[in-house]
């Protein structure tokens, strides 16, 4: 996809992740929506799949640290054919394929069950170590969320990384700036985001995350990249695109019906 192949795939994104969580009632629909633009530069540009063959195992790998963005993976997912459009429409109801959180065991596309922050990243970690073990091509992306960057693991998981010199591992901060109780500053603030993760010895980045050729500028810079693991640290918005939670704290988890998301998929075009 070109560029604009790319902001109109995000645009889908972003109405079916509305449709998704609007048709349910409520839903984690801040973070979500934070994270479609670089998740319709993967799935639309960079990433190695086949969503006939789902198990490719030559496939890059994403991880969904921030599991509870589940909403928006499915969406990008569904819209790329690993499964029926129609299956968006059971998100977290009784027998669905489609848990709050990500879960591999549930869904056809879902690399690693994730929701347990940190927990995902360190198994993004994994992942990117048994392949350089097994000497096999493909990459292994990763997204974790600011709030989640609080959690001590984030840290265990980027020592790991640095000291066996995954450099096919390239992983996002989600850094939108709010979290379930507040604002990171208020809560825990990360600070010097981009030194931390150069003392920890990863290559890192920084760029505006809704920005689809600044991501992929940053994502070629990476993947050229020797010998480090990859951090892309997103200045995003939570809420991104959505009218009534745009830039809100309350967006992490909140309700909301139909007829609203109807509204902010209209205003979106």
């Amino acid at each position: 996809m070109d560029t604009q192949k790319i902001v109109e795939f995000a645009k889908e994104i972003r109405t079916q992740t509305l449709f998704t969580i609007g048709n349910l009632g409520v839903g984690h629909i801040g973070g979500a929506l934070s994270v479609v633009d670089v998740l319709a530069l993967l799935y639309g540009k960079v990433m190695k799949i086949d969503p006939a063959n789902p198990l490719w195992e030559e496939r890059d790998m994403l991880v969904l640290s921030k599991g509870h963005a589940g909403p928006a993976l499915y969406a990008t997912l569904a819209l790329k054919g690993f499964f029926p459009m129609e299956e968006l429409t059971t998100l977290n109801q009784g027998g669905t394929n489609l848990p709050s959180h990500c879960d591999r065991t549930r869904t056809v596309g879902i690399d690693m069950t994730t929701g347990s922050l940190a927990q995902g990243f360190s198994a993004a970690c994994g992942l990117a170590y048994a392949r350089q073990l097994d000497a096999k091509p493909g990459y292994v992306y990763a997204i974790i969320g600011d709030g989640e960057s609080q959690e001590g693991q984030v840290w265990e998981a980027a020592m790991f990384a640095a000291h066996y010199r995954l450099d096919h591992l390239i992983a996002f901060t989600d850094y939108n700036k709010m979290q379930i109780d507040g604002t990171t500053d208020e809560i825990m603030g990360l600070g010097d985001i981009e030194g931390k993760w150069r003392s920890f010895g990863w290559y890192t980045q920084r760029v505006d995350g809704h920005d689809v050729e600044a991501l992929d500028r940053a994502v070629l810079a990476a993947q050229k990249n020797s010998g480090k693991p990859s951090m892309i640290i997103m200045d995003t918005i939570k809420g991104k695109g959505a009218f009534f939670c745009e830039g809100q704290v309350g967006s992490h988890s909140m309700s909301f019906d139909l007829a609203k998301a109807n509204e902010a998929m209209a205003r979106l075009g």
